[in-house]
């Protein structure tokens, strides 16, 4: 049995729809997709938000994938919340600063999709009852758009361990490639 999981992020390329409301991002997809050389896969969003906190942590960790000409970025200054229950919420899922800024900007863009790889903060924002997807819903995507072949992003999938620092259960992963190969 293929998991629950991998069958909705694979039917995501079918059902996500575009970010009219724009992207906000968390580091890690920035980081992950320029490491796969997948950037350009976000080109099409618009905005494509990065909380100043998220820019410093990708500046930090992967600088070429902000000046990167794939994606218009745009940094925006964010304060984050002190609202009692936005506080109780990122505190017990222990989210960094990132994670916290692009929360709380979330707030000003409710139509947006969250753009992250954590777990934690994926969470924090059903919870919150936002769109959220990952670097691998992206590149499902790319499938739909046309942006990339059903074959190329199995590739890209094949080689993640290798080429990225995002980490997927290789079990995961290989359910997520087997139900590409199906479609």
């Amino acid at each position: 049995w293929k998991s629950l999981f991998a069958r909705t992020l694979c039917g995501a390329w079918v059902t996500m729809s575009d970010a009219t409301g724009g992207i906000v991002c968390d580091a890690g997809p920035l980081i992950h997709l320029d490491e796969l050389g997948s950037l350009s896969l976000l080109s099409d969003f618009e905005p494509l938000l990065v909380p100043g906190q998220v820019w410093q942590e990708v500046a930090q960790h992967r600088p070429q994938a902000l000046s990167s000409s794939d994606a218009h970025l745009r940094k925006v200054d964010v304060v984050i919340s002190v609202a009692p229950p936005f506080q109780t919420l990122i505190q017990s899922l222990s989210l960094d600063l990132g994670e916290q800024a692009a929360l709380t900007l979330m707030q000003n863009y409710p139509r947006a999709i969250f753009l992250t790889d954590d777990a934690a903060a994926r969470l924090a924002a059903m919870t919150l009852r936002y769109r959220v997807h990952g670097s691998i819903g992206i590149l499902i995507r790319a499938i739909r758009r046309g942006q990339r072949t059903r074959d190329e992003v199995i590739m890209i999938l094949r080689e993640l361990p290798d080429r990225s620092t995002l980490h997927v259960r290789p079990r995961l992963l290989q359910e997520i490639i087997d139900t590409l190969e199906e479609l």
